[in-house]
């Protein structure tokens, strides 16, 4: 067993090795030029995932045989200590030979409904701005992407300058919807993607490639207890994708989908939003500003989302009851965590998609 951090390769013919997977006795094939993980992808294995960049260490696990060669990866996520005692990601790992890796996260539900990730040619067909920095736009696609209702997809677009850009993005329509893909998009000082969209750098008809799907905070079926949603920014676009699925689905369970945001500006999808919840009297929307001026007429919560989610819950008496979906920037997952661990939450139950500024492919 052996890790190497940044091992050069030598060059000849691209080798193919077998990965077994323990506990749950999956097999596998990767090349010697794609990391473990991209070859799960390829063959519709969905393993525990998160940034695909070895930021996050969702992908963590024990190599318990073979050599691997380790992309450079944050220690954050995997720490010296950790990979001196066999621990890999397998978003970074490269294979030297044939591996067994003991997964230490893993959902047998989630292995059951993988879906092989696929590129996918398309074209921008609507852009426009929801709030002020907040864009919403639409992709349509050649061909049916089937996904589950919360997870995202790598877009790769090339601006009229010539320079290529890869951001990833949580679609915001339900998965019945395979072929005109919707994203509600944060605008970021320094984002390119949105701020070349602004500036005309890449324009509505502009070509890009869709590849996906990828994560893992998408919609369970068939669970017991509430459905709690919590949003903020651009967080609201897979909560909005769960929220239709669930809707469509039938199934009869209490929403309440709470949504962060500074001031009333800030909102939107409201009309949307007012006539789902008036046509399902099960789903309550609950918006929450942290900045709203005194003066400003909001008569709604204030203060910040996970002080609401937590006051809320109590009140209801919903502590460890259902399923909760929490998508948004990293200080809103943070606050949250502690909050859904007083509330007596299995780890099981929570499903987060910690959405990062544009560091690399990612920037939901």
């Amino acid at each position: 067993m052996g890790v190497h951090t940044a091992a050069k390769r030598p060059e000849t013919a691209v080798e193919t090795h077998t990965v077994r997977l323990e506990p749950v006795g999956v097999e596998f094939e990767v090349r010697e030029d794609e990391t473990v993980l991209d070859a799960a992808f390829r063959q519709g294995i969905a393993l525990p995932h998160g940034c695909k960049e070895g930021q996050c260490s969702a992908c963590k696990c024990v190599l318990v045989e073979g050599e691997v060669d380790m992309l450079k990866y944050s220690t954050f996520a995997l720490n010296d200590g950790e990979r001196d005692s066999g621990h890999i990601l397998m978003c970074r790992a490269r294979p030297f030979d044939d591996l067994t890796i003991d997964l230490l996260n893993y959902d047998e539900e989630v292995l059951s409904k993988s879906i092989p990730v696929r590129t996918f040619a398309g074209r921008i067909t609507g852009f426009g701005a929801l709030t002020h920095d907040i864009r919403g736009v639409e992709i349509e696609i050649d061909a049916p992407l089937k996904f589950w209702a919360g997870q995202y997809v790598d877009i790769t677009v090339t601006t009229e300058e010539g320079e290529t850009i890869t951001r990833s993005f949580s679609m915001a329509n339900p998965p019945g919807e395979t072929q005109k893909l919707r994203f509600i998009i944060k605008k970021y000082p320094d984002g390119k993607f949105s701020n070349q969209l602004d500036s005309g750098g890449i324009r509505l008809g502009a070509s890009v490639s869709v590849t996906g799907p990828y994560g893992m905070c998408f919609r369970r079926e068939g669970r017991e207890g509430p459905v709690i949603l919590v949003g903020a920014g651009s967080g609201m676009s897979p909560v909005w994708s769960i929220l239709q699925d669930h809707v469509e689905s039938g199934e009869d369970r209490e929403v309440l989908f709470f949504y962060g945001a500074r001031t009333p500006e800030d909102l939107f999808h409201l009309e949307e939003i007012g006539a789902l919840t008036a046509a399902h009297p099960s789903v309550r929307f609950i918006p929450v500003l942290s900045h709203a001026a005194v003066d400003c007429g909001w008569e709604g919560e204030r203060g910040f989302v996970h002080e609401a989610v937590s006051r809320i819950l109590r009140e209801e008496g919903i502590e460890g009851q259902g399923d909760v979906y929490a998508c948004g920037p990293p200080p809103m997952i943070d606050a949250l965590q502690p909050v859904l661990f007083m509330l007596d939450f299995d780890s099981d139950r929570i499903f987060f998609d910690r959405f990062t500024t544009t560091s690399g492919a990612s920037g939901h």
